[in-house]
C-alpha cells in the first residue's frame, strides 16, 4: 500500500466526492417541485450558469451524457448529420444516442491529438441533394478527454465556429471540462461560449459536485431542451440539495483546478523519468494524463492491476494504455508518494 494506507484514486475526476462544506450546503438547500420549476436552488443554479456562460438560459441536467444529447436534439431532426472529431466522448462513449433517439448521423473527422481545424471541415458539407444527410451540426469538445485533457486553442474554436455560421450549421461544445481550460488559458467561460449555440457544462468531474451538468443556450432552445428532457426521464422533484451542490462547486470549486494542474504536471514530469513508461503527450494542459507501459512491465491492464495491490488505482483504456486524472480526492502532496510507489511496483514486475 501507498505509506498513508489511502488509496490514490487517479481513474477519474468524477471520482470527487462532496467536502463537507458542499455537504453543509446540501444539508440546509432551499427546495421544491422542478418539475413546476418551483425549486429556488435549482432556479438559482440555472441563473448562475447562465450569466457564467453569458448565455440566456440554463437547464440543469441529471448527466452530461443527457446534456449532451439534448444539445444535440434540439437542433436535429431524423436525417441530419453531426460533424465531430474522431475521438470525442459523443461519438464513442454515449452509446450512439443521437442515433437510438433522433435519427441522426455522426461524420468523424481525424483531429490532430483531437484538435480539429476549419480548413478540415470545409469540404464536409453535404450537397442539398434527396439522397443525402442533410448537414446540420459541428460538436467540439474542450477539453479533449480522449486527447489528454488538451485545450481546444482559442483561436481554432473561434474560427471552426464561425465557419460553421457562415455555412448555416449550429455548433455546440461539450464543455464537460471546459472551466479546465478556463483556469488554464485565463480566457473567460463567456469568451469560450460566445461561439456556441448550446453548452454543455459538467459539475460532477473536476467541480467536485455528486451529480449533474447543465445545458446553456438562448432560451427558445433551452425550452425545447425542457421539453426533451422530459421524454428522456429527466425531470428532477426535489433536486435542490444536489443543485446547491453544483452551484457551490462553480462559487468555490473552480479556481483550485489550478491544483490539479499543477498535480498533473508533476505527476506527468515523474513518470516520464521511470523505465518503461512513455509519455502519450507533453506536460499535460489540464488534468489528464496518458502514458504506455512497455511490454517488458506487461500489458497495461496488469500494471493497473498490481498497482491497485498497492494503493494506487488508474485506468487501463487499450493494451498499452493507462489513463490518470488528478482531482481535489487526491492530494497534490502526495504526488511523490504515488510516484514512489510506482516505481516500486515497476521494480518489482521486473524482478520477478
Amino acid at each position: 500500500m501507498t505509506t498513508s494506507g489511502t488509496p490514490l484514486d487517479y481513474r477519474s475526476d468524477t471520482l470527487t466526492r462532496p467536502t463537507p462544506q458542499m455537504r453543509e450546503v446540501m444539508a440546509h438547500a432551499a427546495v421544491g417541485d422542478d418539475v413546476f420549476a418551483e425549486d429556488p436552488s435549482v432556479n438559482a443554479l440555472q441563473n448562475h450558469v447562465a450569466k457564467l456562460l453569458g448565455k440566456e438560459a440554463a437547464l440543469f441536467i441529471p448527466s452530461g451524457t443527457m446534456s449532451n444529447q439534448l444539445g444535440v436534439l434540439v437542433h436535429c431532426q431524423g436525417g441530419d448529420e453531426l460533424l465531430c472529431e474522431t475521438g470525442c466522448h459523443i461519438y464513442n462513449y454515449e452509446q450512439g444516442a443521437f442515433a437510438q433517439l433522433g435519427g441522426i448521423v455522426a461524420r468523424t473527422i481525424d483531429g490532430q491529438q483531437g484538435l480539429l481545424h476549419a480548413s478540415q471541415l470545409a469540404t464536409k458539407i453535404r450537397p442539398r441533394d434527396a439522397h443525402l444527410v442533410r448537414t446540420r451540426l459541428v460538436c467540439l469538445e474542450n477539453t479533449h478527454n480522449m486527447a489528454g485533457g488538451r485545450i481546444h486553442p482559442y483561436e481554432q474554436v473561434k474560427d471552426i465556429c464561425s465557419w460553421a455560421h457562415d455555412h448555416d450549421l449550429v455548433c455546440h461544445l461539450d464543455g464537460a471540462r471546459l472551466m479546465n481550460a478556463v483556469v488554464a488559458t485565463g480566457i473567460a467561460a463567456t469568451k469560450w461560449a460566445q461561439h456556441f449555440d448550446t453548452v454543455s457544462l459538467c459539475f460532477s468531474k473536476g467541480l467536485g459536485a455528486p451529480v449533474g451538468s447543465a445545458l446553456v443556450g438562448d432560451r427558445g432552445v433551452i425550452e425545447m431542451a425542457h421539453r426533451k428532457r422530459k421524454m428522456l426521464g429527466g425531470g428532477m422533484r426535489q433536486a435542490g440539495i444536489l443543485a446547491a451542490a453544483a452551484d457551490y462547486a462553480l462559487t468555490e470549486h473552480v479556481d483550485r483546478l489550478a491544483e490539479d494542474h499543477l498535480h498533473a504536471k508533476t505527476l506527468a514530469s515523474g513518470l516520464a523519468e521511470i523505465e518503461g513508461i512513455q509519455l502519450m503527450q507533453g506536460s499535460p494542459d489540464t488534468n489528464i494524463i496518458f502514458f504506455q507501459v512497455d511490454p517488458v512491465i506487461g500489458s497495461a491492464t496488469a500494471f493497473v492491476e498490481q498497482l491497485a495491490h498497492s494503493g494506487i488505482k488508474m485506468l487501463a483504456v487499450s493494451e498499452n494504455r493507462i489513463r490518470a486524472v488528478t482531482h481535489l480526492d487526491v492530494p497534490y502532496a502526495r504526488v511523490s508518494e504515488g510516484l514512489d510507489t510506482i516505481k516500486r511496483v515497476r521494480d518489482q514486475i521486473q524482478n520477478i
